[in-house]
């Protein structure tokens, strides 16, 4: 006999569009947001974790866990607020249900269930990466399809060509860190402040990219993998060969020479990947898309070549709540089945139905 949840999550009806909240808790931001009916961003609250975990140079997985506990009621009641509206004017909420850090993910995950049945509101399971997808969108609403969309993130760095129907084909990732962890770990060592990617890019505006040159990944012309192992051996063993003096008086330059390493290669990466793709058409999306430097390149490189470039504003590039009300939605317009008895997902792939899966095993 199929279970209850198996026979909740099969009888979906069509969903007609309301407001609607978005909940993310995937890392160390917790935030809410609302979306009216049209899919216009009424509210985007997000609270930092930044002093939790500076002294620690990174993200502590309990306690993050613990501070979104301890704040994520009060972040939800001030997203409607900041709306003007209340719970019962929702028509549906979307959460982040992996990939991410599993306490911090069951913290968003059992607030936002407990909050769809008590309601009786649809509830929908969205993957982090989608919603920085989606928050290209945001912004830009007739961005077109299909295009090659750069990923790059505290942990993610990966490019996707993103079809007409939604769907999303991996094209090429990092073979070992991130660039955002390459940002954070370059920070660490050169002294600087956590996060380390505004850090670097407050401090390398004060420098010269090409005093301090350090090298790029060595992959083939026409790869789309990234490599950032190199390079932070390569700023350690420069750092090592420098007196402390010479440290201090040449930051800015180490910070713009490293963070120059980083930026073309993502860079060079995304536009070969537009040409192989055929397409017309780059979103980068991110935390890392807020990279003054980045966003400078991009936007002279898609001049020179005609391409059609998204980057979200300031507020979209972070983890927020505003974009997983943005996929959450357009999940729901396309006939997404429904379940309110979710689950976190830890290590979830984009493509991935999580919670329709879920169902069909009759978990």
């Amino acid at each position: 006999m199929p279970s209850r949840l198996t026979r909740e999550a099969t009888l979906s009806t069509p969903w007609h569009p309301r407001p609607i909240l978005g909940i993310e808790s995937s890392c160390d931001e917790t935030s809410a947001a609302v979306l009216d009916e049209t899919g216009r961003v009424l509210s985007n609250v997000v609270t930092s974790q930044d002093a939790v975990h500076r002294k620690y140079g990174g993200v502590v997985p309990e306690l993050a866990a613990r501070a979104h506990l301890g704040i994520i009621d009060r972040v939800v009641r001030s997203a409607l607020v900041q709306a003007g509206l209340t719970r019962h004017d929702l028509g549906a909420i979307a959460v982040t249900q992996g990939p991410g850090l599993a306490g911090a993910l069951l913290v968003g995950v059992n607030y936002a269930r407990a909050l769809a049945y008590g309601m009786k509101l649809p509830l929908v399971g969205v993957n982090h990466l989608e919603g920085h997808i989606a928050s290209a969108w945001l912004a830009d609403p007739e961005f077109p399809l299909p295009c090659v969309v750069l990923v790059v993130s505290g942990g993610h760095t990966h490019l996707y060509r993103r079809e007409a129907d939604g769907r999303n084909t991996l094209l090429g990732c990092t073979r070992d860190d991130a660039a955002g962890e390459a940002f954070d770990k370059g920070a660490q060592m050169l002294g600087l402040d956590y996060p380390g990617g505004p850090a670097i890019d407050r401090v390398a505006k004060q420098g010269n990219p090409r005093a301090i040159r350090f090298p790029l990944s060595r992959l083939r012309k026409s790869s789309l993998e990234f490599s950032f192992s190199g390079l932070k051996t390569a700023l350690l063993y420069r750092l090592r060969d420098m007196e402390a003096s010479a440290r201090s008086a040449q930051a800015a330059d180490l910070a713009a020479g490293y963070q120059e390493a980083i930026v073309r290669v993502l860079v060079d990466r995304a536009f070969v990947a537009v040409r192989s793709c055929g397409t017309t058409a780059l979103a980068v999306v991110g935390g890392v898309s807020a990279n003054s430097r980045l966003r400078a390149l991009l936007t002279e490189r898609a001049g020179l070549e005609g391409v059609r470039l998204a980057l979200p504003p300031m507020a979209y590039c972070t983890d927020n709540a505003a974009m997983i009300a943005s996929a959450g939605r357009q999940m729901l317009l396309s006939g997404q089945e429904i379940s309110r008895d979710i689950d976190i997902f830890p290590t979830l792939r984009l493509g991935t139905r999580a919670n329709v899966n879920m169902a069909r095993a009759g978990r």
